[in-house]
């Protein structure tokens, strides 16, 4: 008999959970929650994040001035040191991520061809 699915996805959470990848992020993310003004400054960038993302989509059009205002948002935030390094683990989790779901999806796309 095989291994239930969600058993081996559960193991493949807790692996993600003790990757180093993982775990930098998680310092990171710490450090910049433990200093206030980075904190702040990290917020207003999700937020602004979020906003866009919800708009476009909603189908709402991003007014040039959103864009402009975005902009300046992450030259601030790559600015900050610990806000930097916090944005390239999570760039570099997100490979990861990006990664196995290509293999979790493999057989599928194998069936049905490149979706």
């Amino acid at each position: 008999m095989s291994e239930n699915l969600y058993d081996v996805a559960y193991k493949l959470e807790k692996a993600l959970r003790e990757s180093d990848d993982f775990k930098s992020l998680k310092r990171l993310y710490d450090e910049v929650n433990a200093d206030e003004q980075a904190s702040k400054m990290f917020e207003n960038f999700r937020n602004i994040q979020l906003n866009l993302q919800q708009k476009q989509m909603s189908g709402e059009e991003i007014t040039e001035e959103e864009i402009n205002h975005a902009q300046k948002s992450v030259q601030l935030v790559q600015q900050h040191e610990k806000i930097s390094q916090l944005m390239a683990a999570e760039q570099r989790l997100s490979m990861v991520v990006a990664e196995l779901n290509k293999i979790i999806m493999k057989p599928l796309e194998e069936m049905y061809g490149s979706l």
